[in-house]
């Protein structure tokens, strides 16, 4: 899928000088997000003339930065180091700035409010990603030792626990209806690690199981970033429930290609080893339609308790004589395509072609 960026000619001395090299740079420095960084390098130059979603909300992004960094402070060192060990050791950054992004497509005022949301949503995306370490028994994360490894199981639990209520403390400050969408995502996020649980090593699991997992563990936090950003900005009810679908849609495609780059991706760039679902029986969209074709070499390592490297080597073969890769990918254009489709519909803007070019990014990215 090619997405035509369509930047009217009227808004294009409004764009950011200095461009995504600039503020890639800039971000890296403070945020080390290097693979991520590297990958958008590599995939957005095309689009640089247009406009870049980071250049689109670099300071917001920033102040972002800043509140993560104080919120992990504690009377309990134990605390800060395993919160820092995973917000400070780089991330992505792409709930924050769907949050942002659409708030200020909207034309979003109150950039302090904005801000404080995006925190919290990534506050809440840490929380989950040192609980599912301890989960899944994960010995590395984003290229390092996981904290579960480092500091053991009990600290860590409680610190996923710490970040949680950080996330509320910015959260819980807005209307009743900001608060229930947040807690409705966490609902969500739990519900679907235990829904995940349930196909753990199963091989009956369908693509509709699938995508229930997805939407719940995964892109629940997109649809509530992105709502959120434009209930804030003023928009109307029906507008609202577009961005909704937008971030539904966006979620589901990012992990989508998580899950794809999980066999074909590289450990350099993913900051993991590959094959991890095939390992730790998580079913995701490529096992599935692996398993739906017959592929022998992946049922035995997705059913097998504790997979030998070599079954897990021949397992990932296989996905390269077989089309499970091509479905997979097809898959996530379509749910791209999907949403890309409110975005079209948003006033012209910088902040709207931010949007536009970040589903690019995700369906093209290599880590």
């Amino acid at each position: 899928m090619q997405i035509q960026l369509d930047l009217p000619s009227d808004l294009c001395h409004f764009a950011p000088k200095r461009g995504v090299n600039g503020v890639l740079q800039q971000r890296k420095r403070k945020s080390p997000n290097s693979a991520f960084a590297a990958d958008l390098l590599a995939k957005a130059q095309p689009l640089t003339e247009a406009v870049d979603p980071f250049s689109c909300v670099a300071e917001e992004l920033e102040l972002v930065e800043e509140n993560l960094t104080r919120s992990v402070r504690s009377a309990e060192q134990t605390l800060t180091d395993i919160a820092s060990h995973l917000i400070c050791g780089g991330g992505k950054r792409i709930r924050p700035m769907v949050t942002l992004l659409a708030f200020k497509a909207f034309g979003g005022k109150k950039v302090e409010d904005i801000v404080d949301i995006a925190t919290a949503i990534e506050l809440i995306h840490t929380a989950t990603l040192l609980h599912d370490d301890i989960i899944d028994g994960a010995e590395t994360r984003r290229g390092k030792e996981s904290a579960y490894r480092k500091f053991g199981l009990k600290a860590t639990l409680v610190a996923g626990d710490f970040l949680f209520i950080k996330a509320f403390e910015f959260a819980g400050k807005f209307d009743e209806t900001i608060v229930q969408w947040t807690a409705d995502a966490c609902t969500r996020l739990t519900e679907g690690e235990i829904l995940q649980g349930f196909f753990n090593r199963n091989t009956e699991v369908t693509v509709g199981d699938y995508l229930e997992i997805v939407k719940r563990k995964t892109a629940s936090l997109f649809q509530t970033g992105a709502k959120i950003g434009v209930y804030l900005a003023g928009a109307s009810p029906s507008l609202v429930e577009e961005m909704d679908q937008y971030g539904l849609t966006l979620g589901i495609a990012f992990q989508i290609i998580d899950d794809v780059l999980d066999v074909i991706g590289h450990k350099e760039l993913l900051g993991k080893p590959t094959g991890m679902d095939l390992r730790d029986g998580n079913p995701s969209l490529p096992i599935i339609l692996a398993l739906n074709a017959g592929q022998q070499a992946v049922a035995e390592a997705f059913e097998c308790s504790h997979p030998t490297d070599e079954k897990i080597r021949q397992a990932i073969e296989a996905f390269g004589q077989g089309t499970a890769i091509q479905q997979a990918k097809a898959l996530s254009r379509t749910y791209a395509e999907q949403a890309f489709n409110p975005v079209k519909k948003l006033p012209p803007s910088l902040y709207r072609n931010g949007l536009k070019t970040l589903i690019q990014l995700i369906i093209e990215r290599n880590s």
